[in-house]
């Protein structure tokens, strides 16, 4: 009768055991970029993806799958009006941007008579167009920079 093979018998080939625990690195790396590319869009944005910086798509609200380090979804605010504030700063302001960086400068206008006003001043928007404004807008420092001075 013939003795079973024991696993104390059997040699380790190190080339396989090496092979086997990059094959697992890789299905665990696998599992996690598949498992952390959801993203969440709420119910007032809507995102717009990019492919390796370049637009793709718009996704609408609810969860959205993009590919871990190729896609990129930036979510804009489309049902909600945006304020950037001239001359003064909202201090509970969920937006570091909406506030002016240099209030003395930005409220001081002149009238048509040559006259100096102190004028602060709000201005009200929403995003009509995502992708353009993303492509375009999204920046908010560059609303900014318009209005101040060079």
């Amino acid at each position: 009768m013939a003795r079973p093979m024991v696993a104390e018998s059997l040699p380790i080939k190190p080339v396989r055991l090496i092979l086997g625990l990059i094959a697992c690195l890789g299905l665990v790396f696998t599992l996690f970029t598949l498992l952390f590319g959801f993203t969440s869009i709420p119910a007032n944005s809507v995102g717009v993806k990019t492919r390796f910086g370049a637009y793709h798509d718009i996704v609408n609200p609810g969860l959205a799958y993009a590919i871990p380090y190729i896609d990129e979804i930036h979510i804009v605010p489309t049902q909600r009006l945006l304020k950037l504030e001239f001359g003064f700063t909202t201090s509970s302001a969920t937006n570091i941007y909406q506030g002016d960086m240099e209030p003395e400068e930005t409220e001081t206008m002149i009238t048509g008579d040559l006259n100096t006003a102190l004028v602060p001043w709000v201005v009200q928007y929403r995003v009509t167009d995502p992708k353009t404004y993303f492509l375009e807008h999204a920046n908010q420092r560059k609303h900014c920079a318009i209005f101040q001075r060079a």
